[in-house]
């Protein structure tokens, strides 16, 4: 099969090393990063469970779940065509097409799209800033990955919490200047904090970003996991790091 022919104009081809699999992706949109892997390396997708990817961007986290779980089927939605379609030709290409179905749509309307109450897992990497934090990048499909321009952590979380079963999870990654504000909004919206990993980039730095499972209509408990620490020096990843990269099949 020759790879290169599933590509447009400008894109380019990612082996992720992890069963042969690879994602197109265009360096001037957006391509997925650290988060993505490390939110991969998170969720739990029970055996043959049903999950599903809100903001999927290209399609990189239902592609490494279904390399990394035994899931039987997982839905991904995504608003921006032409990461849809990016999307479309990776599923296509690893022939994923009978476990991975992506849909164009909005998250906002993602309960009106799906069924309600069948999914075993919800996971979600969604824009990290709303209108107080930081200045939009004037490129639009990287703004709209980083800045909650057409969706907010409410609407993201309340999706969540209306797809999934009772006593299923939903696994988010976001950062923990608004931790506060996530705990409030997941038990508006009867999801309860249940796992938690921050991620540090130093061993003496403040955590820059969180891992967050909620359970639906869960009893309160919260389990904080050691956090992951990125760099022990500039440029060079931890020991950890590298583990999670490799058991995710990438080789750093």
């Amino acid at each position: 099969m020759d790879k290169e022919a599933y590509l447009h104009s400008g894109e380019r081809l990612d082996d992720l090393q992890i069963k042969d699999y690879f994602i197109i992706q265009h360096p001037d949109k957006f391509c997925f990063g650290m988060d993505a892997v490390l939110l991969s390396h998170f969720v739990q997708i029970p055996e043959n469970g049903r999950a599903l990817d809100l903001g999927t961007g290209t399609g990189i986290l239902p592609i490494l779940l279904a390399a990394k779980t035994n899931a039987a089927h997982i839905d991904a939605l995504e608003i921006q065509t032409e990461s849809v379609d990016m999307a479309r030709r990776s599923i296509l290409l690893n022939g994923l097409s009978e476990k991975i179905e992506i849909t164009e749509g909005d998250i906002k309307e993602a309960s009106s799209i799906y069924k309600k109450g069948i999914y075993d897992a919800v996971f979600s990497n969604p824009p990290y800033m709303n209108e107080n934090h930081g200045l939009k990048n004037p490129e639009l499909p990287k703004a709209i990955a980083r800045h909650e321009i057409l969706c907010t952590l409410e609407d993201v979380v309340r999706e969540a919490s209306l797809l999934l079963k009772p006593k299923k999870s939903f696994f988010l990654i976001h950062r923990p200047h608004r931790l506060a504000e996530i705990f409030e909004v997941f038990r508006k919206h009867h999801l309860e904090p249940k796992r938690m990993c921050m991620v540090h980039p130093y061993i003496h730095k403040e955590p820059n970003m969180v891992l967050l499972e909620g359970v639906k209509d869960g009893n309160p408990m919260l389990k904080t996991e050691p956090p992951i620490i990125v760099y022990q020096s500039p440029g060079k990843y931890t020991g950890q790091l590298l583990e999670i990269y490799r058991s995710d099949g990438f080789r750093k």
